[in-house]
């Protein structure tokens, strides 16, 4: 008898006729919505108050980026703990809250709060954000997580394209009052289409008679355990100090090295975006014969290059291409993280995972992110960006000991 398993074919219907999936990505629609409004509004209303102050700038990277690192762990844990949906309803609802608060705070108090908004729905984020995993990890059957994960990734590559054109629009025609607004209101849209998911299950006995401390500590010793997530912390770390010098001298690239107006940061966005939608798509059809860890490989090196050229680039033609190749292999990136993520780690420790591998990554960023400002006052925006590729170049390496870990997994099952 034949030990090749049959993988049943996956239609697109197939994924819309599942609720789960159909409902997360109507949330994460209206919650794409306030993050790209959020993100615009604030950084071209920050620009303005501080006449383009580098480090002001960076410190809006920081006050998104930064709670990633600090708050991840412990809403990964919980998400483990907690029911899901609740847990998400109720991160959508608190943003709208603070959100809601800031504008009442800018009518009548300091500018400077605006950072709040953002602290906020980013820490609230790393609670839902896991929770969302999870439910993928329990409702989805497990010929449609590949998939569903994929089309996920296609509505973030999608507002690539959209959000930064939205947010610049509303910013510009409406001003910061009406852009906090459209914030709040996408959230509680969101909560809103949350409601629609299946009834959370009642948490098992032992889950409750378990210490926070002590699922913490299982967390740890189940990545160190796991080769492959070891690893993968490793690759995530080298990636994210290369991606946080850049992430907030993006503006600095069209306004000093192209010498553009501020406002056309929005094209190389898109340029990004509309690479990242066909990237998907050609991501999706070969994903099933290409490893997981090779698609990753592909990816960074890709982004390395994009980086490498960018940094060089005095063209803007020159600049949009490398920007729109870079996101035509993110899907590599995204897609093999999530596809060795799922593939190594049991629905129990799934938040928990997540919580430790994205500290690596976003810690790591935040620290290159806080450190860009003062550098580009020191070093130009060439040395940076050559920089960034440099070490995205040496994280493929990390995955080296994946290949001859695949390679002698499959040499023994044979």
């Amino acid at each position: 008898m034949s030990d090749v398993q049959v993988k049943p074919k996956v239609s697109m219907s197939a994924i819309f006729q599942n609720k789960v999936i159909r409902t997360i990505l109507v949330s994460v629609l209206f919650l794409q919505i306030g993050i790209w409004v959020r993100n615009y509004s604030i950084l071209l209303y920050v620009i303005e108050k501080t006449n383009e102050n580098p480090v002001a700038v960076s410190l809006i990277s920081v006050a998104e980026f930064a709670p990633i690192f600090l708050f991840s762990f412990i809403g990964g844990t919980f998400a483990d703990r907690w029911r899901p949906k609740k847990t998400m309803i109720w991160c959508d609802l608190l943003s709208a809250a603070s959100v809601f608060v800031v504008l009442l705070t800018l009518m009548y108090g300091s500018w400077k709060v605006i950072f709040f908004a953002t602290l906020i729905s980013s820490i609230l984020s790393q609670f839902s954000q896991p929770s969302g995993m999870k439910l993928f990890k329990i409702h989805v059957p497990e010929e449609l997580v590949q998939l569903g994960m994929s089309m996920y990734q296609t509505l973030f590559a999608l507002f690539m394209i959209l959000g930064p054109i939205l947010g610049t629009y509303v910013y510009q025609q409406f001003g910061i009052m009406m852009a906090i607004a459209v914030m709040g209101v996408a959230f509680i849209l969101s909560a809103a289409a949350l409601t629609l998911l299946p009834p959370d299950e009642e948490p098992s006995r032992e889950a409750r008679k378990t210490s926070l401390t002590e699922e913490m500590k299982d967390g740890f010793r189940y990545v160190l355990n796991k080769k492959a997530l070891t690893l993968l912390g490793v690759c995530f770390a080298v990636a994210g100090l290369a991606i946080g010098l850049t992430q907030p001298m993006a503006v600095f690239l069209i306004t000093e090295q192209l010498g553009l107006p501020k406002e056309q940061l929005q094209w190389l966005m898109a340029a990004f975006g509309a690479g990242m939608i066909i990237g998907g798509g050609l991501t999706i059809a070969v994903s099933s014969k290409v490893k997981p860890q090779v698609l990753l490989s592909i990816g960074m090196l890709a982004s390395a290059a994009g980086f490498i050229v960018m940094g060089l680039s005095e063209v803007y033609y020159l600049t949009l291409a490398a920007q729109f190749m870079s996101g035509l292999f993110m899907p590599c990136i995204h897609i093999g993280i999530n596809t060795l993520i799922l593939k190594n780690t049991e629905p129990e420790f799934i938040g928990r995972v997540n919580g430790i591998l994205n500290p690596l990554f976003m810690g790591a960023m935040v620290i290159t992110m806080s450190l860009s400002g003062l550098l580009k006052d020191t070093l130009s925006l060439v040395a940076i960006y050559e920089g960034a590729g440099l070490l995205l170049a040496a994280g493929i390496f990390t995955m080296v000991p994946l290949f001859r870990e695949k390679e002698k997994l499959e040499a023994e099952s044979i």
